[in-house]
């Protein structure tokens, strides 16, 4: 059982997040009041010049994944699911706007999402959401079912 009532999950499209959403997913399941928040957030630094072709894919991709992982959780007995795409910071949207508007007592995410260079530039998500998040927070590194 989930002490857990509303519980947030990054999402960014990698396997490292699609492991956090599933942790994510076995602890919501069991909470009959528990809220799961899925966010994916796109990240407007990476998007040079508010490109807008590229913004528009970007954003139906993103909703697109986030609605495929709400159905997901839902087909699996999470019984209040919302599904979110902002644009910002991943880093301050996910804790300074989203965690609090839904009262977020943990937030999941992935160990890593980015690789290589862009993420020695930008700093990793998780670390940042480990550092600025005021619940708790839970960074899932690898593939492991949650007990039932």
């Amino acid at each position: 059982m989930s002490d857990y009532q509303n519980i947030v999950v990054a999402v960014d499209g990698s396997k490292e997040a699609e492991f956090a959403l599933h942790k994510a997913i076995g602890l919501a399941k069991h909470g009959e009041d528990t809220t799961l928040t899925i966010v994916k957030v796109i990240d407007t630094f990476t998007i040079a010049n508010n490109e807008i072709p590229l913004m528009e894919q970007e954003q139906k991709q993103s909703e697109e994944l986030v609605n495929n992982y709400r159905t997901l959780a839902q087909s699996q007995g999470v019984r209040h699911v919302e599904a979110l795409v902002k644009e910002g910071s991943p880093k301050k949207v996910i804790t300074e706007e989203v965690a609090p508007a839904v009262s977020a007592d943990l937030i999941a995410c992935g160990a890593t999402g980015l690789k290589g260079v862009e993420q020695f530039f930008l700093g990793s998500v998780s670390e940042a959401i480990v550092i600025h998040a005021k619940c708790d927070v839970l960074v899932v590194r690898k593939d492991e079912q949650v007990n039932d």
